[in-house]
């Protein structure tokens, strides 16, 4: 069972790190696009300037989360250091799920963005946990 929990957490893993990437595209690359714009509730390109700044900012955290998952797994799959490797994974994983709550938190009309940033991590977070317990 522990291998099968280890798939699913792997799987799970690189779902949050794609989800954190596109997000990243979004915030720094793609910002003031009209599409872009419509995701994220901005009306007005002028809001959107003014923002930039700091959507660019928060994305590059998403970035570096999603950083964070493929170099922990990398390491894992390494046999250089299973339990390092996976340390950085799940710590890059509670970041995202974390940043999730904070988001839904100060909010909450934003649950389902808080959804689709932490439902991945919080999985993959549960996977890994069950794949390590059940060893």
């Amino acid at each position: 069972m522990s291998a099968a929990f280890a798939v699913v957490g792997t799987i799970l893993a690189v779902v949050a790190a794609l989800i954190h990437l596109v997000i990243f595209a979004l915030e720094s690359v793609l910002w003031t696009r009209p599409s872009t714009m419509r995701t994220f509730g901005i009306r007005d390109p002028k809001d959107a300037e003014v923002l930039r700044p700091m959507a660019f900012n928060q994305g590059f955290y998403n970035l570096f989360l999603a950083i964070g998952v493929a170099v922990g797994l990398a390491v894992a799959a390494s046999g250089v250091s299973h339990e390092a490797g996976l340390g950085v994974t799940l710590f890059a994983l509670a970041s995202m799920l974390l940043a999730a709550i904070v988001l839904v938190a100060s909010n909450p009309r934003l649950r389902r963005a808080a959804l689709v940033q932490g439902l991945a991590p919080a999985g993959a977070i549960a996977a890994i946990g069950a794949s390590i317990l059940t060893a």
